[in-house]
């Protein structure tokens, strides 16, 4: 590497989380929207530039606690994004992260220093204009999320105080685009004895309370579907 060369210069990194969160059975993506420039009033994923004296995921971990004030997230690498024109200052990298959240558990700060709000958009209402190239890095953190709802360990993180079966319905049809027989669902669910009965009843959608359930940990292999 030869260290005067200028093709080494002018380059830096964005690190950038998608978070998805379940809110009364519909799926969610928590975004902010800028206060300075570029894209200054634009909504984008929470995210920014990395310092060089950090690991990516210390900066993306730092990035969204100064944009939302959320901290504790558990956040996986996902994917990188190195179009020429990411950005207009200068070549930027854009690595993504992806994490889910219990919305009634943490609390979002919603005017930080450099954001004028934030705020969770369904998945199927997100803004048509945002910042950089995040329409692209949601659907591709989109994917990823089909990828891993089969496994129903990254549902517990969405549920961690348990879910009705209509509720874990419309999440699996909401994120994987595709409908489910309500009663085949239940028996399918039912019958593969990867959850159980918590005693715990909730009402979802303004319906008689119906049964908490949870996913069981001891289980390896949870593909559902």
């Amino acid at each position: 590497m030869e260290i005067k060369n200028k093709l080494y210069k002018n380059i830096g990194i964005h690190v950038i989380s998608t978070l998805f969160t379940v809110d009364n059975g519909e799926v969610k993506i928590l975004l902010i929207r800028r206060s300075n420039n570029p894209y200054n009033g634009y909504w984008a994923l929470p995210g920014g530039a990395l310092y060089n004296n950090e690991l990516l995921l210390d900066g993306a971990v730092r990035e969204l606690r100064e944009k939302t004030g959320l901290s504790n997230i558990s956040l996986e690498q996902i994917g990188i994004f190195d179009r020429l024109d990411r950005s207009n200052l200068m070549r930027m990298i854009g690595i993504s992260f992806l994490g889910v959240i219990d919305i009634e558990r943490l609390k979002l700060e919603r005017i930080t220093n450099k954001t004028i709000d934030a705020d969770y958009f369904s998945i199927n209402n997100i803004p048509e204009e945002l910042a950089y190239d995040h329409r692209e890095i949601i659907d591709d953190s989109l994917n990823k999320l089909k990828d891993k709802i089969v496994n129903s360990n990254i549902l517990n993180n969405l549920f961690p105080d348990g879910f009705t079966l209509p509720e874990l319905q419309d999440t699996y049809e909401t994120v994987l685009n595709k409908k489910f027989d309500r009663r085949n669902f239940r028996k399918k669910l039912l019958g593969m004895d990867i959850i159980y009965d918590t005693n715990k009843s909730k009402r979802f959608k303004g319906n008689k309370p119906a049964k908490l359930y949870k996913f069981k940990d001891e289980i390896d292999n949870k593909n559902v579907f």
